[in-house]
């Protein structure tokens, strides 16, 4: 995936522009910043959830599993029902891997609203390995996970890498991956740049 020349605005206030960086396969690439920096928006524009004001994103399309803070999780559905269905939604049956990876086979007959909230990001992490999709974009993955959680996830991102796939997260957690940082305070925008009469809207 290449990014270039990027500018994303939140609210229609620009927040970042002209992030420009590679992630290659087997890659894990670490975005740095204080919080409101842009590292959500700068997320949700390379997972295609909303627009960039500028700038493009090259190799993306259709290869992009998105985990945001929340969970996404069906509340009256189990553990074994939910990963079921994004399983198929992605076009995949098996799910035994998310079950096993994160330690959630004695869970998977509980529905997912009764889950405690490291149990549901667990749940909601598992996910990514249903999809197939070969580019992780994390927000935050560790968000409500203890230590013994954080490790599984290590572990997940480690084989996913080993495998090609390739990881881009905020994050401030030491996962135990070779990762490399973008410290994106260096792209912030300046408050009146790349205003159009559509994003001026929202001011």
């Amino acid at each position: 995936m290449k990014v270039s020349d990027l500018s994303v605005a939140r609210g229609g206030v620009p927040v970042l522009s002209g992030v420009s960086f590679a992630l290659e396969a087997g890659e894990a690439l670490v975005l740095r910043g204080p919080n409101g920096a842009g590292k959500t928006t700068l997320l949700r524009c390379i997972a295609g959830l909303q627009a960039p004001l500028t700038g493009q994103i090259e190799g993306a399309e259709d290869r992009v599993a998105y985990g945001a803070h929340a969970d996404g999780l069906k509340s009256m559905l189990t553990v074994r029902e939910n990963l079921s269905f994004w399983a198929q939604v992605f076009g995949n049956v098996d799910i035994a891997q998310a079950l096993d990876g994160y330690a959630l086979r004695p869970l998977a007959d509980r529905l997912a609203g009764t889950l405690s909230a490291g149990q549901k990001r667990r749940l909601g992490l598992a996910r990514l390995l249903v999809t197939g999709r070969p580019i992780w974009v994390l927000d935050e993955p560790t968000v409500s996970l203890d230590a013994d959680a954080v490790a599984l996830f290590g572990s997940a991102l480690r084989g996913h890498l080993t495998a090609g796939g390739s990881a881009l997260m905020a994050t401030h957690i030491d996962l135990g991956v070779d990762a490399r940082v973008l410290d994106i305070s260096a792209y912030r925008a300046a408050p009146d740049a790349y205003l159009g009469a559509s994003d001026a809207a929202f001011l």
